[in-house]
């Protein structure tokens, strides 16, 4: 009786031991890069419609402010430059720029195990934004965010599984100099996440040294370009449908230099946009359709992101509502377009409006990341740990956020049918003399890990277990999360001699 009790228990003890263990690649529920593009909330004939008045804004409207380099470019590819001042660019030339644009892109981690295959409906998750605060969730206070801080969200996202890139979620407004702030924003995150980090430039003056510095990280000028594991975020507009001068010219500098480029188009709809969704979508598409060109007009085939982020705008009183049904509108149906076009996008989806991680930021970033990765949004930016409609970034919500990616990848994955998970041999086993349920039966246990995504922190516990538990409080358990995070040390951190040779050369403002 004993040894068939001990028996027992040794094997329960051994099932729970591997199910506690870190899950293979293979055996992951959920994973990035997962085939989205279930959800259509656009017809063929709607995106024919907006692909086709795109081009007339293109024609008819064009391009303020490109500067004399982007002239230059653009005159020559076949734009042309009214009396107004404004480039135009001809249907044709659209369309020979998206034959030579490039369809597939790798984003390189500094860790190959983190790359990033942007093709057809293969979703990502990751943050971006340029928050100037940090949400500090105990005292429920704002304040200034600072360069550790970000270094601490590098950190942070590269112990996360369902955080797949880190673009720069906040401004280190504890450097005053605009080169300074640059280059130290690249060391910081570099340091913290060997993930693909996505960056911007103030000054097209300031991307040469950052090059150089990430010639040093990468270990030689060459490797870099074999691997860019850091991408340019450009917003080379200011909607409506004009060029950001100095915006382009850190874009060109970007492309001489290797480094992909996020074309980003940020109006606000009902502001700097039209205020209906389909109006938006419109003005997006031309604006990035021109970077397309742009881009294309410099060096064919460079790696270039069709970045559509259109934003929503509380009419009643001009705030952002970036948690909103129509934002999560706004990005699926620009996902959509990306498709289109067939070229790799990225759109903003995950924001919250509420100020902390509470139930508003619970169900304004489960909405839009959930339709994001259904329309199969290659890059979802700004999906997790932005509240306050992107003014303030949370480092407890950057974790909480893991738990909501990782249930939106699970309605990404879908319903697989076929002949083992309809399960009717199983059904017959249990039925028909067997134990009349499923729990403990090998196909239910074989399949435990594979289909089913559990939460990190999220609470499943029934009402008694809760209490007996002295009812554990979700924020809480972040921040212990967090702190454990980053009592150990940076697993990105650079090699003794490459980050003398960094602090010899650059000043970098976090402590060796």
């Amino acid at each position: 009786m004993n040894a068939t009790i001990s028996r027992r228990s040794g094997g329960r003890a051994a099932r729970r031991a591997s199910r506690a263990a870190p899950l293979t690649q293979e055996i992951r529920p959920v994973r990035a890069g997962l085939e989205g593009g279930t959800y259509k909330p656009l017809s063929d004939r709607d995106m024919q419609r907006i692909h086709e008045t795109a081009l007339d804004a293109m024609e008819q409207i064009g391009f303020a402010d490109a500067p004399q380099s982007g002239i230059d470019y653009l005159t020559a590819a076949g734009a042309v430059l009214g009396d107004d001042g404004r480039i135009r660019i001809p249907r044709a030339l659209v369309e020979d720029s998206l034959a030579k644009a490039c369809k597939d892109i790798t984003l390189p981690g500094r860790d190959p195990q983190y790359d990033l295959q942007l093709n057809g409906h293969r979703v990502h998750y990751g943050t971006a934004g340029a928050a100037v605060h940090m949400v500090d969730v105990d005292g429920r206070n704002y304040r200034d965010s600072t360069l550790q801080d970000l270094h601490d969200a590098a950190r942070i996202t590269q112990q996360l599984d369902n955080i797949h890139f880190l673009q720069r979620p906040m401004v280190a407004r504890d450097i005053l100099d605009n080169k300074e702030m640059d280059l130290n924003t690249i060391y910081a995150c570099c340091a913290g996440t060997t993930k693909h980090i996505g960056t911007s430039f103030t000054d097209p003056s300031f991307v040469p040294e950052a090059l150089e510095m990430l010639h040093m990280i990468a270990g030689g000028e060459d490797k870099w370009h074999e691997r860019p594991f850091v991408s340019n975020s450009n917003c080379f507009v200011v909607p409506p449908m004009k060029f950001a001068t100095e915006s382009c010219e850190v874009m060109e500098a970007c492309i001489q230099g290797g480094m992909p480029v996020l074309l980003l188009s940020a109006g606000m709809a009902g502001a700097t946009a039209p205020s209906t969704i389909a109006g938006a979508i419109v003005q997006a598409v031309a604006e990035c359709l021109a970077g397309i060109v742009y881009v294309n007009a410099i060096k064919p085939g460079h790696p270039a992101i069709f970045g559509t982020w259109p934003f929503g705008l509380d009419l009643r009183t001009g705030a952002m509502t970036g948690g909103s049904g129509e934002q999560a509108l706004l990005t699926a149906g620009c996902a959509q377009m990306h498709k289109f076009y067939g070229i790799p996008g990225g759109a903003a989806a995950g924001i919250a409006d509420s100020k902390l991680p509470d139930m508003q930021a619970g169900w304004e970033q489960m909405c839009s990341n959930v339709m994001a990765g259904l329309s199969g949004l290659n890059m979802v930016y700004e999906a997790a740990g932005m509240h306050a409609s992107l003014l303030g970034f949370c480092h407890e919500s950057l974790i909480l956020g893991d738990d909501i990616i990782g249930q939106a990848l699970r309605c990404v994955r879908g319903i697989e049918v076929d002949d083992e998970t309809l399960a009717l041999d199983q059904m017959k086993k249990v039925c028909l003399g067997g134990t009349g349920h499923y729990l403990g039966t090998g196909a239910t246990l074989s399949r435990m890990q594979k289909d089913h995504v559990y939460p990190t922190l999220g609470d499943r516990t029934s009402p008694k277990e809760w209490a007996e538990l002295d009812k554990p409080d979700l924020i809480q358990k972040a921040i212990k999360r967090k702190e454990e995070i980053l009592t150990d040390p940076s697993a990105a951190r650079f090699d003794p001699i490459t980050d003398q040779q960094i602090r010899e050369r650059f000043n970098i403002h976090l402590p060796a």
